[in-house]
């Protein structure tokens, strides 16, 4: 058995996630159903980095899978990207060691949040970017951003249906970058507990309009009090942009 690793981009807004369940179109189960086409009937499970939500996109998600084909690395890459649908992309595919794990070899992850602050809505953004037209301090955004960095309880910032008892995380980078009308937060740690980076972004946002004052993010942290945190930012907006490996292939 030889077992890949592959980097997939995916446009979110059609899927109900990414992880597989008992009804709904999601991208686990779309490759999966082409990877078993591919093994004359036989299923193929894929592993990867983590799961993203309905709506949320994906510009370097990683799974893996077991396989026992003869196929050269080349040819896997463009036989799924000829029978899987338009927004899925398969980017790249190589043979990794059995030590390998999407999931649990990952050291950490990039993701980016799109704004789009025009005073219209672009009908063509609307699934990509979250039109937000109201004014913000931008220096204070990037103020309250850089209190997030270091290594925290981050309670305060996951959705209350997160099952995961440790919430402790360490955020490498966080920034604000303007290019004309889009505003990109741009955040990368070690992982991220469920809603996390869209309640961050939703907290950054409170900053820009000043309902919260950019000091005030480090007393939010240390209650560990999820009400006191900014709304949940929309789906549309976020994208899974990396996961970080010590090495590619080991």
């Amino acid at each position: 058995m030889a077992r890949m690793k592959v980097t997939v981009a995916y446009d979110g807004t059609e899927f109900a996630g990414y992880q597989i369940q008992p009804s709904g179109r999601t991208v686990q189960g779309t490759i999966q159903t082409v990877l078993q086409k591919m093994h004359k009937g036989k299923p193929v499970g894929i592993y990867a980095s983590g799961r993203t939500d309905a709506g949320v996109h994906a510009i370097g998600q990683v799974f893996h899978f077991n396989t026992p084909m003869d196929l050269a690395v080349e040819a896997w890459g463009k036989a799924l990207n000829a029978m899987l649908p338009n927004d899925i992309l398969i980017k790249d595919i190589e043979m990794v060691s059995d030590s390998f794990h999407s999931r649990f070899s990952a050291t950490g992850k990039e993701y980016h949040y799109k704004i789009l602050r025009s005073k219209q809505p672009d009908v063509f953004q609307r699934n990509h970017m979250f039109h937000f037209p109201y004014p913000l301090n931008i220096e204070d955004m990037k103020q309250a951003a850089s209190l997030f960095l270091g290594t925290h309880d981050f309670t305060s910032f996951s959705s209350a249906k997160s099952e995961v008892e440790d919430k402790i995380r360490t955020i490498f980078a966080f920034d604000v970058e303007e290019e004309g009308n889009v505003l990109t937060l741009k955040v990368r740690g070690s992982g991220f507990l469920y809603n996390m980076v869209r309640i961050l972004v939703g907290t950054l946002l409170e900053v820009g309009q000043g309902k919260l004052k950019p000091h005030e993010i480090s007393a939010i942290i240390k209650s560990k009090d999820r009400a006191l945190a900014g709304k949940t930012a929309p789906a549309n907006g976020l994208y899974l942009f990396h996961v970080d490996y010590e090495d590619k292939t080991e």
